[in-house]
């Protein structure tokens, strides 16, 4: 039975100590998994002089990790509900951590674009795996907390990384980084090879209440497809934060090098703090009574929906209320990241969660192509990021309104015998 005193669901043979361990090494892959696809990104005016690449080209590097990021989510999730979803986590681990410590290794364009498809194999196991671990040991009343950390661990990536990224390549180069980096994140194995959580067996009542559905019964469902909307325009803001923000504020912002890294940083830390509170407070409005779609719903539709809106305001806005509308349009897209992967587990229950989040990262993730590639694109044929800034925050409320309309209640669903076994 699970301990009711934690906000960890403890199963058998698995100590509450070791169990809040491993969620910790989840926050710390996701941590280093961010930094991983975020790097090239703050090394990209460094790629720009060294090896003389336009701004589209540049693009097609920021969007090639999401090729197989985005392809390789529908085998991930699949892997991840039949094998031991421990090691399928560990593997990718191995693989995107060689990849950013190759990078480094690599002087030509072609290299560095298939490097960057390794990296989006090996990180397309993350999603399908925490979903997987946080579906099987959190209850509903806690995965918003749960699924908070690691968003906040995801926007600390990117926000960590910045500060001493920024500063590490200004004064050794973008080179050594990438390697030490990739290279020393391989140490993460050791502990989680020690403390992952073992896979739990379902019991005859989880098995006869959760039929094992198949994908196209996933695909029947009107919420999954507003799952798969919502993540993908979330995404889209995101992305374009993550891979444009430090080239935008040092190019076209014209700030210094030192000031680039404190905004840029402190945009995506802000990011993080304000995924882990409102991961938090809507587990406390959960408490209070209020329903999971009412609670859901409205941290998701607010957060994307304030963001894209303040984003397109420091578009148009001088550098220092632009910074500020940068910072606070950060911070709201946090409120909506921790209520994103609740969501998923709660619909789709222990038996399909991993197809599901597999089949959702990968639509959802299709924004990691289309955002940088675009933005370089109009970037270049516009001279300017304000086109940029406007289709952004379009897909930004296209975004809200795909939770609120297209998701139904936020309640696991009853499946039917399976229409196929994929």
């Amino acid at each position: 039975m699970a301990a009711q005193n934690s906000s960890f669901t403890i199963r058998s043979g698995f100590s509450s100590r070791n169990a809040h361990i491993a969620l910790t090494l989840l926050v710390l892959s996701v941590f280093l998994n961010y930094i991983d696809r975020s790097n090239l990104s703050i090394a990209l005016p460094y790629l720009k002089d060294e090896l003389g690449l336009s701004p589209s080209r540049l693009g097609i590097l920021l969007s090639a990790f999401f090729w197989t990021y985005s392809t390789f989510q529908l085998v991930s999730g699949w892997l991840v509900d039949r094998i031991p979803v421990g090691w399928v986590l560990a593997v990718g681990f191995v693989l995107w951590s060689a990849a950013t410590g190759v990078t480094g290794l690599l002087h030509s364009f072609t290299g560095l674009l298939i490097v960057r498809t390794v990296l989006g194999l090996g990180e397309s196991v993350a999603y399908p795996s925490y979903s997987k671990i946080l579906e099987q040991h959190f209850s509903e009343a806690r995965r918003g907390f749960a699924n908070s950390l690691v968003a906040a661990g995801a926007a600390a990536g990117p926000g960590i990384g910045l500060f001493v990224a920024g500063t590490f390549m200004e004064r050794f180069g973008w080179r050594p980084f990438f390697i030490l980096l990739g290279f020393l994140s391989l140490l993460w194995l050791i502990p989680w090879i020690i403390w992952m959580p073992p896979a739990r067996k379902k019991s005859s009542d989880e098995l006869s209440s959760h039929p094992q559905s198949g994908t196209l019964d996933i695909l029947l469902q009107r919420s999954a497809w507003g799952t798969f909307a919502g993540l993908f325009c979330i995404n889209y803001v995101f992305y374009f934060l993550i891979t444009w923000l430090p080239y935008y504020l040092s190019r076209d912002r014209n700030l210094p090098t030192t000031t680039m890294v404190l905004v840029a940083g402190t945009a995506y830390l802000l990011n993080s703090f304000t995924a882990a509170i409102s991961g938090w407070l809507s587990d406390l409005c959960l408490a209070l009574g209020s329903t999971p779609t009412r609670v859901r719903k409205t941290f998701l539709a607010t957060g994307i929906g304030g963001a894209g809106m303040l984003l397109l305001l420091c578009a148009f806005a001088p550098n220092r209320p632009a910074i500020y509308l940068l910072v606070l349009g950060s911070a709201f897209l946090g409120i909506c990241n921790s209520n994103i992967w609740a969501v998923t587990q709660t619909l789709a229950g222990p038996n399909v969660v991993g197809r599901w989040a597999g089949l959702q990262n990968f639509l959802g993730n299709l924004s990691g192509i289309a955002a940088p590639a675009l933005t370089g694109f109009l970037v270049e044929r516009t001279q300017h990021f304000f086109s940029a800034f406007a289709v952004m925050a379009v897909v930004a409320l296209l975004g809200a309104m795909s939770w609120i309309f297209l998701v139904g209640r936020v309640e696991p669903i009853v499946w039917r015998e399976p229409q196929d076994r994929t």
